[in-house]
């Protein structure tokens, strides 16, 4: 007879249709009984269709029924919520006190960086009236899901992201909600989308200090905060707008991260820096964190993003800031 850790392993080889992890990493299954050649498997039924079970129960019978010993494979769901089965080590908010600084391709790079150090990620796309991820990404399938939640999607490379834009009949309509609407839907995408088993969940906030960060901050589990800037001079005060937002909610500047520091010119072998000179380590002194990096304007990572393969980018400041976080993540999981 196989033992329970033999079936778990089967187990692991079934994909869950629309996110493509396994059964394990989305946290399904919940009871394994072996006993008298007979295997029992429950699983957790949050944000399955009827259709989706049925094909499932198919596909396990097939991956543990051919073990030694079994005869029988009996694969039964009970019903349960996303928010009841994720597992979550940390979430990670990226913040900035103004637009237009990158903030949505620092959480962009940081989770491909973190993908690539090994660990489980996902993004939760914050920003509802601006979203951008699923556009960089190149993702356009809809989530798949039923009454009791919503499937993210998956990247090409396995990072799983949820954003508004992926459940708008069209990628360019407007979203023109007010405040408390806003807020709701982030805590849907919160309680409602199965994450699964995640080592990290990169949240993309949007600008500023206002009701969506709130409701960010109020209402999700957040570990740490990346703060995202750019050279310019007015960036010291809209930096510690949102240094002292973070503070006042209790949470933690994990470290800062400058975007747009120079420009490489290759032909003569030179930075140019177009808005000043790097306040990275003025800016991480006014955090009270680590500087983690600089990111430059480079227009090859701005060609990939319009063709939606920004996970192809393959720069060495991509492996220093997976270093950089992986680093940071390390004391977040014993903290979690």
């Amino acid at each position: 007879m196989p033992t329970r850790e033999e079936v778990m392993k089967n187990l692991e080889t079934v994909l869950v249709p629309g996110v493509m992890r396994s059964l394990v990493k989305m946290n399904l299954v919940r009871n394994i009984s072996v006993a008298e050649a007979k295997i029992d498997i429950t699983l957790a039924s949050a944000a399955l269709a009827e259709g989706t079970q049925e094909w499932l129960k198919d596909k396990i019978k097939d991956a543990t029924g051919k073990l030694d010993g079994v005869n029988e494979v009996n694969v039964s769901f009970v019903d349960s919520k996303p928010k009841d089965l994720n597992e979550i080590s940390n979430v990670v908010a990226v913040m900035s006190g103004k637009g237009g600084v990158g903030k949505s391709l620092v959480s962009s790079l940081v989770a491909i960086a973190l993908k690539r150090q090994g660990y489980e990620v996902g993004i939760l796309d914050a920003d509802i009236t601006g979203p951008s991820i699923p556009k960089m990404f190149g993702i356009t399938a809809r989530p798949a899901g039923s009454d009791s939640g919503i499937l993210p999607v998956t990247s090409k490379s396995g990072i799983e992201v949820m954003s508004i834009n992926l459940l708008l009949p069209s990628e360019d309509d407007a979203v023109i909600w007010r405040g408390p609407l806003i807020g709701k839907a982030i805590t849907q995408f919160w309680e409602e989308v199965l994450w699964g088993k995640l080592d990290l969940l990169i949240v993309d906030l949007p600008p500023g200090t206002a009701d969506a960060p709130l409701t960010v901050m109020q209402s999700l589990p957040i570990s740490g905060i990346i703060i995202v800037f750019t050279p310019q001079d007015l960036t010291t005060m809209v930096v510690r707008k949102a240094v002292k937002m973070a503070l006042k909610m209790g949470k933690s500047i994990l470290g800062v991260i400058e975007n747009m520091s120079y420009l490489y010119v290759p032909e003569i072998d030179k930075k140019i820096e177009l808005f000043g000179k790097s306040r990275g380590e003025e800016m991480a002194q006014a955090a009270g964190a680590p500087f983690l990096g600089q990111l430059p304007l480079d227009p090859e990572l701005a060609r990939l993003c319009d063709e939606g393969s920004i996970e192809r980018y393959d720069a060495d400041l991509v492996a220093q800031l997976g270093e950089s976080i992986s680093q940071l993540a390390k004391p977040l999981s014993e903290r979690g």
